[in-house]
């Protein structure tokens, strides 16, 4: 199933990303199309791939086990699951248009596949999953991808 979800990864989510209306009203959340976009690009993507240097877990650690056993689950996230590091207000975006952002996204998405090929025993630190490896990063990521992808109403765009 890794593999399945690392192609997903490496050759779908952007063209499905590429194919969801800039102007679609999220189904949950405040988030737009640009903002949800950038949030994968400049935040997701860069904590899996190493890029964004992550120290602190702010799950507790009675709660760690629970939290990954879910993450490496098929269970979805849940509509309007609170991020306690994202303000309660969508950032400015940083990219003037959406291409730009997705361009960024793709770039990140390149660099993880390279840095996990360069060292396959690489471990990235996630602040609420706490230290993964490339097989938990690609389902993390991968359900995050959804997560975002459903808020947008494009389920039918990722089987």
């Amino acid at each position: 199933m890794t593999l399945e979800k690392e192609n997903f990864l490496r050759t779908k989510l952007v063209p499905c990303l590429q194919r969801l209306n800039p102007a679609a009203t999220p189904r949950w959340g405040n988030m737009n199309v640009q903002q949800m976009i950038e949030h994968l690009a400049t935040d997701a993507v860069p904590c899996a791939n190493g890029r964004l240097n992550i120290t602190d877990i702010v799950t507790p650690p009675e709660q760690l086990q629970r939290l990954r056993e879910f993450m490496m689950s098929e269970k979805a996230f849940r509509e309007n699951t609170k991020n306690p590091l994202m303000p309660e207000e969508p950032p400015v975006c940083v990219f003037k248009t959406i291409q730009g952002a997705v361009g960024a996204l793709q770039e990140e998405l390149i660099y993880f596949f390279e840095v996990f090929e360069k060292n396959p025993a690489l471990v990235t630190r996630n602040p609420f999953f706490g230290d993964l490896n490339f097989e938990q990063n690609v389902q993390l990521l991968y359900k995050h991808a959804l997560h975002h992808l459903r808020q947008f109403g494009a389920e039918p765009l990722v089987h």
